[in-house]
């Protein structure tokens, strides 16, 4: 991926989870889903409703990344953003939720929370670039290691 490379943001498929799962079973600090959850954030029937979108670069001929998210207007959960390790500091994330947030608001959504480990360092700096703001903690929530889960909120 160069700096002229375009990056399509769109609807996640059946036919991206392969992609999906790979690249979230090769980063250590993403929720490990089983490939039904991710079925299910593509049914539009479920409940509560999720977006999830890839960012694919148009150089690359593969997924870089995935966001999914539940509705619970007016608030939604982002409940996994992640890019694979080879297309990492290049913005993706960034784009990612971009594009995430737009459909959010077309949703009804105001408001975006999420949790994540408290030593997840790159992440948290994510998400403060973002503009988000943590709202909270949970002591001793995770486990395997044992670490407090920080509460995070952005207004759309």
């Amino acid at each position: 991926m160069n700096s002229s490379t375009t990056i399509q943001v769109r609807r996640m498929t059946p036919a991206d989870l392969d992609h999906v799962i790979a690249i979230e079973q090769n980063l250590t600090a993403a929720p490990h889903w089983p490939r039904s959850a991710y079925q299910a954030a593509l049914d539009p029937q479920a409940a509560p409703p999720r977006i999830a979108l890839v960012a694919e670069p148009s150089d690359a001929g593969v997924i870089a990344g995935f966001a999914v998210a539940s509705l619970i207007p007016p608030q939604a959960e982002l409940e996994s953003i992640a890019i694979a390790a080879e297309f990492k500091r290049r913005g993706l994330a960034g784009q990612l939720f971009s594009a995430l947030a737009a459909e959010l608001s077309a949703a009804q959504v105001a408001e975006v929370i999420l949790e994540l480990r408290a030593s997840n360092n790159p992440a948290l700096a994510l998400y403060h670039r973002l503009g988000f703001v943590e709202s909270g903690r949970r002591t001793r929530y995770y486990h395997d290691p044992v670490e407090d889960a920080v509460l995070m909120r952005l207004a759309l």
